[in-house]
C-alpha cells in the first residue's frame, strides 16, 4: 500500500520541491540582480505558471515512456502541476505583505520548512531517519542560493 502512496503521490512531491528549489533559484537570482519588488513578482508568477506546465508535460512524458496505466499517469500529471503551482504561487505572499529584504528572508524559511515538511513526510513512508533526508535537501537548497544568487550579482555587473 506504501508503495501505491509513494507512486501516486510522486508527482506531488515532485512538483514541491521543484517549486521550492526553482522558486527560491529565481527569487536570489533576480533579487541580487535587480533588488525590484516588481522583478521578483513577476518572476514568481511567470515560474509558477511555466514551469508548473513544463514540469507536468515533463512527468507526464516521463511516466509515459514507462508504460503507466493511463489512470496512473494523469494523476502524477496533475499532481505535478497543482503542488508546483501552489507552492511557487505561495513565495508571492511574503511579497504583497512586507519590504523586499524582509520579504527575501521569509522566503528562504518558508522555502526550508516545506522541504523539511515533505522530507518528513517521505521519510515516515520509507520508515527512515528524516534527518538524512532533510540535511541532504536543505545542503542542495542553499547551494542553489548561493550560486543563483551569485549569477544574479554577476550578471547585474555584466549588464
Amino acid at each position: 500500500m506504501e508503495r501505491i502512496f509513494i507512486k501516486l503521490n510522486s508527482g506531488f512531491f515532485f512538483g514541491l520541491t521543484s517549486g521550492v528549489i526553482t522558486t527560491l533559484g529565481l527569487i536570489m537570482g533576480l533579487y541580487s540582480a535587480t533588488l525590484s519588488l516588481k522583478v521578483i513578482l513577476i518572476g514568481i508568477i511567470t515560474i509558477a505558471i511555466a514551469d508548473a506546465l513544463s514540469d507536468s508535460l515533463g512527468i507526464h512524458l516521463a511516466k509515459e515512456s514507462e508504460n503507466k496505466k493511463h489512470n496512473i499517469v494523469w494523476k502524477e500529471t496533475f499532481s505535478t502541476f497543482f503542488s508546483k503551482l501552489i507552492v511557487a504561487g505561495s513565495f508571492i505572499i511574503p511579497y504583497l505583505l512586507f519590504s523586499l529584504n524582509i520579504a527575501t528572508v521569509i522566503a528562504i524559511v518558508w522555502g526550508m520548512v516545506i522541504l523539511i515538511i515533505g522530507n518528513i513526510i517521505i521519510s515516515k513512508i520509507r520508515k527512515e531517519s528524516a534527518i538524512k533526508l532533510i540535511f541532504e535537501h536543505l545542503v542542495f537548497a542553499i547551494i542553489v542560493l548561493i550560486v543563483t544568487y551569485g549569477v544574479g550579482y554577476l550578471l547585474s555587473i555584466l549588464f
